[in-house]
């Protein structure tokens, strides 16, 4: 489903909504100048699509997701990072396209793909793979992709390009990934005779914390839930998935929630809601409203990925210390997802080679890029939030250290989520198409209690199995 703040990942996606994409030209933002300005290649490289690009090619791309005017320090970073990039590679210009609000909206990336008007490099989330291709849109760069392109390629997790390959041919190169966890406000545990440190693992445990939180009054929930915008459906997916259990099957052509895994999700809630009075009154909630409960001490606990807490400090005004973290509850799996780039279909080698040198650069090098800690605490942006993490071996071993020494929050309260990894879980296929259906289960238990559970989960799984035979 998010990414994030930001670099927002699939999850904010079902209720963002952004302005007209504005094609801004990085010239005026201290881009090289060089290139031919129409956004073609005068060659001068090497026909060897392993071979990393001639310093000397001539080549103008565009590429998504440049932070707009509003994120001043983002943007700032951006243009630093331009500059770096142009003292390696002179002849490349880069033009970004920059959104005021959230850098991908389905709706208009879904039109962006069918008119094939998609910049040179352009933003997606792990689970767009499927409709980028059924629409010819990425070049496949598995043989432009190595260890001397990317030259942290070893260090990056499998599980997480994987996301972005299809048929053993790679699509993609990740900017961010996530899993989800148990976030909670350390204030009001506290307050309620619970440990901070040690967040809950067993949703029997969440039942329970939820009821000594609620006790507090003053209109404090225990914990919260999403029920609309697509949201209920991934979480509700992601209760299936630390249960142990699938909502497509193997085939991906089946639902697979109407099962006992299922049942308990619901009739968890339900109980939670109507029996123990531990959600609040309040239902139908989507993202940002759980955020805005949690950031004014208003709610205990609801399932997150760690790039919220940078949000609520951020855009709602919270602090870091109110807020810790532990894995999943049930911890047999945890939903995962993640933002990255694609180079779009039919441009020039060299276009590919520029694309994927400058993505090594921004997204791909420890200590440079978005991974520079130090300017990125100097820019007074946060340091320290768990993910993104995608690095394995020694290249994680100098992030986590740089993450540590400029951390701008503490980060021993997300020792727990930290030390205690669950295996991460892909989104189902379709599915956005797939969590709207769910909505409809989540918010019926949260809001109707006598809501037929069997019967929920029953016409979900018709409606979901219609939506997986259009696939």
């Amino acid at each position: 489903m998010r990414s994030a703040r930001y670099r927002r990942s699939r999850r904010a996606s079902a209720v963002a909504a952004v302005s007209a994409l504005t094609l801004t030209a990085l010239a005026a933002c201290g881009t090289s100048a060089s290139g031919n300005g129409s956004g073609g290649s005068d060659g001068g490289g090497s026909s060897d699509p392993a071979a990393p690009l001639d310093p000397k090619t001539k080549v103008t791309i565009s590429i998504d997701c440049m932070p707009p005017a509003a994120k001043a320090a983002e943007l700032k970073e951006w243009k630093e990072d331009v500059a770096e990039f142009n003292k390696t590679y002179p002849d490349v210009t880069i033009k970004g396209r920059s959104t005021p609000g959230q850098c991908l909206e389905p709706p208009r990336f879904t039109a962006m793909l069918k008119a094939h008007s998609q910049p040179d490099v352009f933003y997606t989330y792990f689970t767009d793979l499927p409709q980028v291709l059924d629409n010819n849109g990425a070049s496949d760069i598995t043989a432009y992709v190595n260890a001397k392109t990317v030259p942290l390629l070893k260090d990056i997790d499998p599980n997480v390009l994987g996301s972005l390959k299809q048929d053993g041919k790679l699509y993609g190169l990740p900017t961010s990934n996530y899993t989800m966890g148990l976030l909670i406000n350390r204030k009001l545990f506290k307050q309620a005779g619970l440990d901070p440190d040690n967040p809950p693992r067993t949703w029997d445990e969440v039942r329970a914390a939820a009821e000594k939180v609620s006790a507090l009054g003053g209109g404090v929930s225990g914990y919260g839930e999403y029920s609309a915008a697509n949201t209920g459906g991934w979480h509700f997916t992601a209760q299936v998935y630390s249960r142990g259990g699938d909502v497509v099957d193997a085939t991906g052509k089946k639902a697979a929630f109407n099962d006992d895994i299922g049942r308990q999700v619901l009739q968890n809630l339900h109980d939670m809601r109507w029996d123990d009075d531990s959600m609040g009154k309040t239902q139908l909630l989507k993202w940002g409203d759980l955020q805005k409960q949690m950031a004014t001490d208003k709610l205990g606990m609801y399932l997150a990925a760690p790039d919220d807490i940078a949000y609520m400090v951020q855009q709602l005004g919270a602090q870091y210390e109110n807020f810790g973290m532990g894995p999943i509850p049930g911890g047999k799996n945890t939903l995962a997802g993640g933002n990255n780039y694609m180079i779009k279909s039919g441009i020039s080698p060299d276009k590919i080679k520029a694309a994927i040198a400058w993505l090594n650069f921004k997204n791909l090098t420890v200590g440079k890029g978005q991974f520079d800690w130090a300017r990125t605490k100097s820019d007074k942006l946060p340091v320290g939030v768990p993910q993104p993490n995608f690095w394995l071996g020694d290249s994680k071993k100098k992030d986590d250290a740089a993450r540590r020494t400029n951390a701008t929050m503490p980060v021993e309260n997300f020792r727990t989520f930290m030390d205690n990894p669950v295996p991460g879980k892909a989104e189902p296929p379709k599915a956005q198409e797939i969590y709207k259906v769910l909505d409809n289960a989540m918010s019926a238990v949260l809001t109707d209690k006598n809501a037929d559970i069997d019967k929920l989960l029953s016409t979900a799984e018709g409606q979901v199995n219609q939506v997986l035979a259009n696939q």
